[in-house]
């Protein structure tokens, strides 16, 4: 009997580790991306693993912050203006879906994907393949008396969802991080996050993927498919075409142009975002932290640091670097690590990303309801990295008709 035959349209974190889960159950797969796939989203990420982040990026007062941001050109939110009805639509559906009911259904299904997914990041631990995987937890520090009072709102919501969580004052953060000056004047300390090297993973899940007879095809673009009743039958690209049994659709900010493409809605957007890394550093944090202040993700590796910030809410052409937004990242960097004195990077220096955003803020993994052979998973927002393991796990388990590790109904497409 010949082997199931599945292509995985994208080759970023998610696309990659839902081959792996196929492969591992003796699927050929084959890997197609628009890129060269050296320098995607994944590879720019902070790299952390945050079962804290159980609250959805659709959540009550979103908009009104969101809106006092936009007039601070240092602010780590942006929506660039558009005449796009898919920004009128998502923008609509984002409002709709920003309520205190939502964030309660969405809470728990997001931790249990989020603990999945770490528990799979430890078992590839067992290999002996070194990715730099550290479980530190994360701090989230704040230097203003209101900031303080969310997030420690927020902890003792996660900590009824059964997160370890630690309250800290700054003499506390002095003790934890007793190599470098922390200039906040408290912290939440999420004890159950963990952190490793984006590309150190990538380069791993690379190598399995070669080691299993999975196919790469770097520098493909989809121009369109072949279609009978409800199946995908083939996929057309510059790059020849390709038929398969199943199709999964985890092309990140471009998912929702390609599933135009069979007539499918998949509302979604890009988040630009930017990072860039201090190597060599004299003194450098021992544990990950967000700045919340400034929304800036500060991730610890071996020999660097790896600074990151903003969500410009925009289109996938656009790859223009703000400036003054990467500006207000390195401003909040100095202030709350005030001897690392980082300047701010020359544009080649700095990376930059879309990170596929719905208006629900939660990751669609569903099988499609218009096409039988159609899988989706994407929309992990920030949280790519994070999710990647389990969500590819879940994927696999669709196309397989396998019993499902997890309940995916709060990961609807919609």
């Amino acid at each position: 009997m010949s082997k199931k035959e599945v292509i995985v349209i994208g080759g970023g974190i998610i696309g990659l580790c839902t081959a792996y889960y196929l492969a591992k159950e003796g699927v050929q797969v084959t890997v197609v991306d628009r890129s060269n796939m050296l320098d995607g989203c994944s590879y720019g990420n902070a790299g952390m693993i945050v079962p804290s982040h159980i609250i959805p990026l659709a959540q009550p007062g979103a908009i009104q912050q969101g809106i006092k941001w936009m007039f601070n050109e240092k602010s780590p939110f942006y929506i660039k203006p558009s005449f796009s009805m898919t920004l009128v639509d998502w923008l609509t559906q984002f409002y709709k879906n920003a309520t205190q009911k939502h964030v309660e259904e969405s809470m728990s299904p997001l931790r249990n994907l989020s603990f999945f997914s770490k528990e799979l990041y430890q078992e590839f631990c067992n290999s002996e393949t070194d990715f730099g995987y550290q479980e530190k937890g994360l701090l989230m520090l704040y230097n203003t008396e209101k900031v303080g009072e969310e997030e420690i709102k927020i902890g003792k919501i996660a900590e009824k969802h059964g997160i370890t969580v630690d309250f800290l004052e700054k003499k506390e953060i002095d003790v934890l991080e007793n190599n470098i000056d922390v200039s906040a004047l408290g912290a939440v300390h999420y004890k159950s996050d963990a952190h490793l090297s984006p590309h150190l993973f990538l380069e791993f899940i690379k190598e399995e993927l070669n080691k299993m007879g999975v196919v790469i095809k770097p520098n493909t673009t989809i121009e369109d498919f072949k279609i009978s009743e409800n199946k995908i039958e083939e996929l057309v690209s510059n790059n020849g075409n390709f038929k398969a049994d199943e199709f999964v659709l985890a092309s990140g900010s471009w998912s929702g142009e390609i599933a135009k493409k069979l007539g499918v809605k998949v509302l979604l957007l890009p988040g630009k975002g930017y990072s860039f890394t201090l190597e060599n550093s004299g003194e450098k944090p021992s544990i990950p932290s967000i700045l919340c202040e400034g929304k800036v993700a500060v991730t610890p590796f071996e020999n660097e640091v790896r600074f990151g910030g903003t969500m410009e809410i925009t289109h996938t052409n656009d790859t223009k670097i703000n400036k003054k937004r990467l500006y207000g990242i390195v401003e909040k960097v100095n202030q709350f690590y005030p001897n690392l004195k980082v300047g701010v990077p020359k544009n080649e220096n700095v990376w930059m990303g879309s990170r596929p955003c719905t208006p629900r803020g939660m990751p669609i993994i569903e099988k499609s309801q218009r096409f039988k052979n159609l899988t989706i998973n994407t929309g992990h927002a920030m949280m790519g990295v994070s999710l990647a393991p389990a969500s590819g796990k879940l994927a696999s388990e669709l196309v397989l008709n396998k019993q499902l590790s997890l309940d995916i109904t709060a990961f609807k497409n919609g």
